[in-house]
């Protein structure tokens, strides 16, 4: 029975080292005597001791930066800039057997990309156009990356560094815009009110009592404010009537007067 201890031993240290668990987010690559025959997985992975080797791959999605990149663009003005990328392995063998590090060849692959593609466009197009630059990155990396078994799938420019002189130009330029939109609306609305007050005044002219009105409405208004004195001036229109009248009052009375003079003589001619 002793002798069978070290066989036994033996077995027990074969099955362990047989033996393998991949997780859930992982696959296992297996090669027997070097050649590849596949990837198995998840769970219990039992290989042959000394003929087969397994190499694990993980499936989740990386998340990558991208160093900060010095990019000339198509109108010659120096930037720099740097991105994200998020990719995940979507064929472990292809990842396994065709690169050597595929993280670190997706990480040059988009340096280079987006040297390339940002030196192609220009620097308006990089700030305001950002989602179409993010799409033509995605595009060129994802079919790069396509024979490692890599899928990318979004690829963000985070941010873009202007020098101190553009971005005093671009101020200039912002303000200088806000400036001229500021003289566009104030130069709209003299024009509405002038195109306003012509119409009052065509209205008015047509109706004479109106002008009085708003005189009497002024008026009005000046007289809540009592701590100082007003010398308003009055239009002969608002008191030509008073005057016309007073006038009529005092022809009458000359008439009155020259009639009551005429009548003594009247009566003394015809005694």
């Amino acid at each position: 029975m002793p002798s069978f201890f070290p066989l036994l031993i033996l077995l027990l240290i074969l099955v362990a080292a047989s033996i393998r668990i991949v997780q859930e987010y992982e696959r296992g690559v297996i090669f027997r005597l070097g050649r590849c025959v596949g990837a198995r997985g998840p769970g219990i992975i039992f290989l042959i001791p000394g003929i087969e080797r397994m190499q694990k791959v993980d499936l989740r999605v990386i998340t990558m930066d991208v160093p900060t990149q010095e990019v000339i663009t198509k109108d010659n003005v120096t930037v720099k800039v740097n991105a994200v990328v998020y990719f995940r392995v979507i064929n472990p063998v292809d990842a396994v057997i065709k690169v050597l590090d595929f993280i670190k060849a997706t990480s040059q692959l988009s340096q280079t990309t987006l040297r390339s593609v940002l030196g192609q466009s220009e620097l308006d197009e990089l700030l305001s156009k950002r989602e179409e630059i993010n799409q033509r990155l995605q595009h060129i990396i994802d079919e790069g990356t396509e024979p490692w078994g890599i899928k990318v799938s979004t690829v963000e420019v985070k941010d873009v560094e202007l020098p101190p002189t553009m971005q005093r130009a671009m101020a200039a330029q912002a303000e200088a815009e806000r400036e001229r939109r500021a003289k566009l609306i104030h130069a709209d609305g003299e024009y509405q009110a002038s195109k306003t007050l012509s119409e009052a005044a065509d209205i008015i002219s047509r109706n004479p009592a109106t002008i009085q009105l708003r005189y009497l409405q002024t008026l009005r208004e000046i007289a809540v404010n009592q701590s100082s004195t007003i010398i308003f001036p009055l239009p002969i229109d608002l008191i030509k009537p008073f005057l016309d009248m007073a006038k009529g009052q005092v022809q009458a009375k000359q008439i009155s007067d020259v009639i009551a003079a005429l009548k003594p003589e009247q009566q003394a001619e015809k005694e």
